[in-house]
């Protein structure tokens, strides 16, 4: 079996990688493969075959949902969403409310930065009719540290850390402190779980142990990663691993889908228009194999 993690090998998939080479997956009596690469729809990869679960967020499991899609969340890993709006540190945009009238770099109009710019808009009644959207790429700290925007989306445990590395004060917004969503977790297919109910069961305790693991034991997490992130920098890894942990944490149910953020991402999604109304947003996830 497979589990698609899109992106390249980063030690942000710490507890699949640990689950992995203390041998949790294989006691379990599962072969698994971890796969990794840029996909622009990792969802679409299970419904074609290719993963037998995909590391996905709320809404692009909705998303794909609302088109047919049958997919379900079995673990929510990350619970914090783990986007934030960053700024220098001496930026007049003190509040949401400030971003009135100023520049604001995303990658481009997709994916979890994007949707965690239009939360932060949501919250305080704006749109991205009232700042100016720039699309830059994946160059959100040469564009800060250039000054060529005023602000700029990026990942709480990624931007804002190599900015300060380099001597840049910043101070971050952080999207879960405004608007609850759904991040990433594990995603399978309804149909995998009716099939087979005590393989997703397995895969889900096994990584959740991973998981449990690198929390509990970080250093050791790190070298047992360095096989699976080729060319890893110890001590940016170890910078990261810090800032994932908490996210990891959320309030200390790990894996828990909480049925109220499922809710708040839904109502979100819908009143944007991303998605058609959620006539039962409770379909989309399960804590049965968290437990």
């Amino acid at each position: 079996m497979t589990i698609g993690l899109g992106y390249i090998p980063d030690i942000q998939f710490a507890p699949f990688y640990v689950a992995k080479a203390k041998g949790y997956y294989s006691q379990a009596g599962l072969n698994v493969t971890i796969n990794h690469g840029i996909v622009t729809d990792l969802i679409g990869s299970m419904v074609a075959g290719r993963n037998t679960f995909v590391f996905a967020s709320g809404d692009e499991e909705l998303t794909a949902r609302s088109k047919g899609v049958q997919a379900v969340n079995v673990a929510t890993i990350f619970q914090r969403y783990p986007v934030c709006l960053i700024v220098p540190a001496d930026s007049p945009i003190r509040t949401l409310a400030d971003l009135k009238g100023h520049s604001v770099g995303v990658p481009g109009p997709y994916g979890a930065t994007y949707v965690g710019l239009l939360a932060l808009l949501y919250h305080e009644h704006l749109s991205v009719n009232d700042i100016h959207l720039q699309s830059i790429g994946f160059t959100q700290v040469a564009a800060l540290l250039g000054h060529k925007v005023d602000a700029v989306m990026g990942y709480s445990n990624n931007e804002p850390l190599q900015l300060r590395r380099q001597g840049f004060a910043v101070r971050t917004f952080e999207v879960s402190d405004y608007q609850p969503l759904i991040s990433n977790g594990i995603v399978t297919l309804q149909e995998t779980l009716r099939q087979q109910p005590q393989m997703v069961r397995a895969f889900v305790q096994a990584t959740l142990r991973g998981l449990q693991e690198v929390i509990a034991h970080p250093d050791e997490a790190l070298q047992l990663s360095k096989s699976f992130v080729p060319g890893m920098d110890l001590a940016k890894a170890r910078e990261v691993l810090q800032a994932t942990i908490p996210i990891w944490r959320g309030n200390g149910r790990l894996g828990y889908n909480d049925p109220a953020v499922w809710q708040a991402t839904a109502s979100f999604m819908t009143a944007l228009k991303l998605v058609p109304p959620v006539a039962d947003v409770s379909a989309a996830y399960t804590n049965q194999f968290v437990a």
